[in-house]
């Protein structure tokens, strides 16, 4: 199992932006695509970008242009660059392993990005 813990988040503007951080601790992150969810009210949650091993990238369209995924191995961290801030990005970020079912039901404690217009 990947332990978890996410930092970063925090009440931006419209247009802001925001650096994510996820320290994650175990044996296999080196191995494992890793990627940002996030998870708004009343809603469920979504991938927002994914980091392959290899490096590989992916994002849904409406954060891509926006929002880099980026992973550092030797610190076993996982970065999110959030640009452009959009109110509708309002939600809890969490990062975990792609895909999360890899990870049993563990999710770490999320971190809070709240852009206000």
């Amino acid at each position: 199992q990947v332990q978890l813990v996410e930092s970063g988040g925090g009440l931006v503007q419209a247009g802001g932006s925001l650096r994510l951080s996820c320290a994650a601790s175990g044996t296999t992150f080196s191995r494992s695509a890793m990627g940002w969810y996030r998870q708004a009210p009343g809603k469920q949650r979504e991938l927002v970008a994914v980091i392959t091993h290899t490096g590989g990238l992916s994002y849904p369209g409406s954060v891509k242009g926006r929002f880099t995924i980026s992973r550092d191995n030797t610190k076993n961290t996982v970065y999110l660059q959030m640009n452009n801030l959009k109110p509708e990005d309002t939600a809890a970020y969490y990062c975990n392993v792609v895909p999360s079912s890899l990870n049993g039901n563990y999710w770490g404690q999320g971190t809070q990005v709240t852009v206000s217009s």
